[in-house]
């Protein structure tokens, strides 16, 4: 066969267009019936007909199951982890419109675990030199941004895990460096008063309530809702025994700031902190 010959799908039986064609292990198929298969599923170059075959048969009695399915909590913004707690069944979807997508409907049981996953990303700030170019700054300063990713492992004919991103992109903290512990996203939310820092946690606290539930489904403890820690902790309030035993009419001394640099523990920049002793880059308490 030639390299610019014909190809017919070996499942409709239409003409794959130039470059149209899927192939397989032993065959081909269009983009149309390819993109009837799992959006979770990445082995098709290494399947053969019959396999890719039985997975079709298989995504169309799903319909009967996505018909059956009654979302009753929904967590996500853009992909969402949907679940029907009556049946014990999930599905992760980013689609308005479910009966067309036809999302992989999995039992509770299917859920063998939950990994998440923080990539960063930084980008150099740079000022204008004494000949108009752009030069670092002494030390160099970084705008951050950081993507949040879920693994749902499963065990499905198909595929073994279900990977998506929860903020749909970079989300940018400015020169707040945040990436928790890999695996718990445990940050300090000191420095919290950065206003992009508020998308930064949502992404956080959302990440962690997924593998609370995830984690529940697999051990059987979804009947009740999963207690989901959050990362950025409630005040706690200040009363007057946590305050220095002062002698009444004393004066009460304040915070001298030092006039000269320190390195800030949050950012690591070099800075003169402010009246409050925070760092003037990223807000950060330099006493912590």
């Amino acid at each position: 066969m030639g390299l610019f010959d014909k190809k017919y799908c070996d499942f409709c039986g239409d003409k794959i267009g130039l470059f149209g064609n899927k192939k397989l292990e032993d065959g081909n198929m269009c983009r149309d019936c390819a993109s009837k298969l799992s959006p979770w599923f990445n082995e098709r170059r290494h399947s053969t007909k019959a396999e890719i075959q039985k997975q079709l048969d298989d995504r169309e009695e799903n319909r009967n199951a996505v018909a059956a399915f009654h979302t009753t909590r929904s967590i996500g913004k853009y992909t969402k982890l949907l679940l029907d707690e009556d049946s014990q069944k999930f599905m992760v979807t980013g689609a308005s419109n479910l009966e067309k997508a036809n999302p992989d409907v999995l039992n509770y049981s299917q859920a063998t675990g939950c990994d998440l996953e923080i990539s960063e990303s930084r980008y150099e700030l740079k000022q204008a030199g004494e000949d108009g170019k752009h030069v670092s700054f002494d030390p160099p300063r970084y705008e951050y941004s950081y993507d949040f990713h879920v693994t749902i492992h499963v065990d499905h004919p198909w595929f073994d895990q279900i990977r998506y991103s929860l903020s749909n992109g970079f989300v940018k903290t400015g020169v707040r460096y945040d990436t928790g512990v890999l695996g718990g996203w445990q940050v300090d939310p000191a420095g919290e008063g950065n206003p992009h820092l508020a998308d930064y946690y949502y992404y956080l606290n959302m990440g962690q309530e997924i593998k609370a539930y995830v984690d529940c489904m697999r051990t059987g403890c979804i009947s009740s809702p999963p207690s989901v820690p959050e990362s950025v902790p409630d005040a706690v309030p200040v009363t007057d025994s946590d305050l220095p035993d002062y002698a009444e009419g004393a004066d009460i001394p304040a915070f001298e700031s030092p006039t000269e640099p320190v390195i800030c523990p949050w950012c690591g920049l070099n800075t003169i902190p402010d009246a409050d002793g925070n760092c003037s880059f990223c807000g950060g308490s330099v006493n912590a």
